[in-house]
């Protein structure tokens, strides 16, 4: 796709938003159901692809065709966008920092609790 005034337009547009309620207003606007249904789509098909899931379960578990699957499986292990990758690749970075963040919270918290209980 070529980029034109109105995509780059479009880019930036898309990177002013602050967060998911933002995300969400802006994408209700500017696609159609049907669209915002198959963007949808698309990105639980990538995540399950990632995480080792097979068309087949992909299609039972979703009732997504194994067409879009298929699609979404060449974009993200064929073509030279990597688009796929590169934000699958930052939502694990930030949900293992979020897990190690709650697991640290817990420990500082049993080790509270263990404290409090030795003072007790």
């Amino acid at each position: 796709m070529e980029n034109t005034y109105s995509s780059i337009s479009l880019y930036k547009a898309l990177l002013s938003l602050k967060n998911e309620i933002e995300a969400e207003r802006f994408l209700k606007d500017i696609c159609t159901p049907g669209e915002l249904r198959d963007l949808n789509e698309r990105w639980l098909v990538a995540q399950m692809l990632s995480d080792g899931a097979s068309y087949r379960q992909i299609n039972e578990l979703t009732g997504i065709s194994t067409t879009t699957v298929g699609r979404v499986a060449r974009f993200l292990n064929e073509e030279s966008y990597q688009g796929y990758k590169l934000i699958l690749e930052r939502v694990k970075k930030k949900e293992n920092k979020k897990f190690a963040n709650r697991f640290r919270r817990i420990k500082q918290l049993i080790k509270f609790k263990r404290n409090r209980t030795e003072v007790n």
